[in-house]
């Protein structure tokens, strides 16, 4: 095997070999705690620009199946591993990770001391890094990295690019797509909803003449405040049609209603981040991926409540509009990979849309009686 370097950005160096594809990589070094899901984490848009640390020491033992992918052109720049399995076992297998990464041209490293790289990462914060040959010297690897401005415009490259649907007799949703997971609009299709999923660019009134019965805001990569039309957008939307935001949508509607968001030390990413409901005192084990987060304190003077926070730290894990039909969470309720615990928030949705169209229905009678 060819033994390759991963360099970070502060000088760090960890030494092992490559499998995957050949090519060079430059990206923001994350890391991943799920102990499973390695496929969905890959195939997940919301990695675009970043190289992941998978703090699980086995990764590839049960293969690549053709059920589990999340998109079908992956965005992940690069993998780190401690041990990459060479012979998977599963029933379902049907090729190797090395083979699926080779074909997709992302590289890997593996054989890397990935509790020490996390630790790094844990006390410095998220930092570029380099995936790389061991012909380069760290010196000079540093300073290209230092030179290296990491691209800002991730959802505009995981969003489709024209608008599509996807069709069913139930609610009529728009899936604003800022880098979507299959796992969302599974969840939909489950529920027989009709499905017209458009560009993350895509204006009010375009979406407008759709006639949606609900909006959906999707999960996707990178700084919200990088896709201000989006912003523009929500706030236009807000109070007219029903909105449901998930990760990158739940800090948009943040945005668009007048909140802050501010860049974590290294994010939440895995499986099984705790979250606690305001409300009921209920706690859910949730599935997460984003390196952004709402701030708590911006929350004052909107119209916008909390609803649910982190049991780790404390952040801002759900929202709610006081006035108008319009909920959002930071996590991913489709789960996948992870746990289901909050799938109903799916059907919440619906409900909310079926309560907003009667509500429009009874304001529109007791029109009708004055007039």
């Amino acid at each position: 095997m060819t033994q390759k370097q991963l360099v970070l950005e502060d000088g760090t160096q960890f030494i092992g070999h490559g499998f995957g594809s050949d090519r060079e990589t430059v990206g923001e070094i994350v890391f991943n705690t799920g102990m499973t899901g390695y496929q969905e984490t890959i195939s997940d848009p919301s990695y675009c620009g970043q190289i992941v640390t998978f703090t699980y020491p086995l990764i590839g033992n049960y293969g690549i199946n053709r059920d589990d992918f999340e998109t079908v052109d992956p965005a992940i720049l690069g993998i780190v591993v401690k041990e990459h399995c060479e012979h998977p076992s599963n029933f379902r297998n049907e090729e190797t990770l090395d083979s699926f990464l080779k074909a997709k041209g992302i590289p890997g490293i593996a054989g890397i001391d990935t509790r020490k790289l996390t630790k790094i990462i844990r006390r410095h914060g998220t930092m570029k890094a380099t995936i790389t040959s061991l012909d380069r010297s760290v010196d000079s690897v540093v300073e290209s990295l230092k030179l290296t401005q990491l691209k800002r415009d991730q959802v505009r490259q995981v969003s489709t690019v024209k608008p599509y649907v996807v069709p069913g007799r139930g609610c009529r949703i728009v899936l604003v797509d800022f880098g979507m997971k299959h796992g969302i609009l599974r969840e939909f299709t489950k529920r027989k909803c009709h499905v017209t999923v458009v560009p993350y660019n895509t204006t009010a009134q375009e979406i407008e003449r759709l006639k949606p019965d609900g909006i959906m805001l999707t999960n996707g990569p990178g700084d919200p405040k990088d896709v201000p039309e989006a912003i523009e957008t929500i706030h236009e939307l807000i109070g007219r049609i029903p909105i449901f935001g998930i990760c990158l949508g739940h800090q948009l509607i943040a945005l668009a209603s007048g909140a802050d968001t501010e860049k974590m030390k290294f994010g939440h990413r895995g499986l099984n981040q705790p979250v606690k409901d305001k409300h009921t005192g209920r706690t859910y084990i949730t599935s997460q991926n984003h390196g952004y987060a709402v701030s708590a304190g911006s929350l004052s003077g909107t119209e916008l409540e909390l609803t649910q926070v982190s049991l780790n730290d404390a952040s801002v894990e759900g929202l709610k509009h006081t006035i108008h039909p319009v909920f959002s969470v930071q996590y991913h309720p489709e789960s996948s990979p992870g746990p289901e615990d909050t799938d109903n928030l799916f059907d919440e949705f619906l409900e909310l849309i079926r309560s907003s169209q009667l509500k429009q229905k009874e304001e529109a009678t007791c029109l009708n009686v004055l007039t």
